[in-house]
Parts: structure tokens; sequence; C-alpha cells
């Protein structure tokens, strides 16, 4: 058998704060979830996103020290325009998460932007133009 793709971790400082981001981008989190260690949601397909606390990561695994300077990864999200793009980043932006690339249109053929979630995660949205 040949390993499947299955979930993407992201290690939280702060939970309730995480999961208000991703929730503002579309994830039906229960509001309980805010205080759990470890929270994972099932998408489309079956691929799982998964949030664990650096306490709950330390726990099992001592050595773990949380990543210094930018992120080595990031998420992209397929919005239905490029009107919606900038619609999702100024909501993020408003509700005062961080920005890194205002909405701009990339030459590859779409409308492109960067946040940062809580923990500075790349998160991009995106929309072919035209």
């Amino acid at each position: 058998m040949t390993p499947r793709l299955n979930l993407i971790g992201l290690a939280v400082a702060d939970m309730s704060r995480s999961l208000s981001f991703y929730r503002q981008l579309g994830f039906e989190i229960p509001a309980e979830a805010d205080s759990e260690p470890h929270v994972e949601v099932t998408l489309p397909g079956g691929l799982r996103l998964a949030w664990d606390t650096t306490e709950m990561i330390a726990s099992f695994d001592p050595s773990w020290t949380p990543p210094t300077g930018t992120a080595r990864a990031s998420l992209a999200f397929l919005c239905d325009s490029p009107a919606e793009v900038d619609a999702m980043y100024d909501k993020l932006t408003e509700a005062g998460y961080t920005g890194h690339l205002k909405p701009w249109d990339a030459f590859w053929g779409q409308r492109y932007a960067t946040l940062l979630d809580p923990d500075g995660n790349g998160v991009d949205l995106f929309a072919p133009l035209g």
C-alpha cells in the first residue's frame, strides 16, 4: 500500500484564536472545541485539518520547540471570484488578523492575497482572473 496524505496538522499557541480565524474561512468548528488541546475537521474528499496546542505537542514530544522565523508552508484557499479574494482579505484584516500581501493580479493569471493566521502560518486566497 502506498501512503496517502490524510491530515495536515497545525501547532497553535491559542486554540480559540486560531479556530476563530479558520471559522472566518468557512470551517464549521463547534464552539466547545476552543478549549480542547486537539481539534480536527474532515474536508470534502476526506483530507483532515488538525490543530494541536503547543502544550499538547510537547506532551508527546518533549524535544519539540516552536519554529522561529517565517513559515515554510501555507494553506491556499480557492475563492469563487477575484472579488471574493478582496472581500475575504478585507473581512479578515478588519477582524484584526494580519495581512501579509494585499490582493493583486498575479502574472500566473490569478487574483492572489496572503494573510497570516494567529500562529504566523501563511494563508493564501486565490481565484482565476477573467
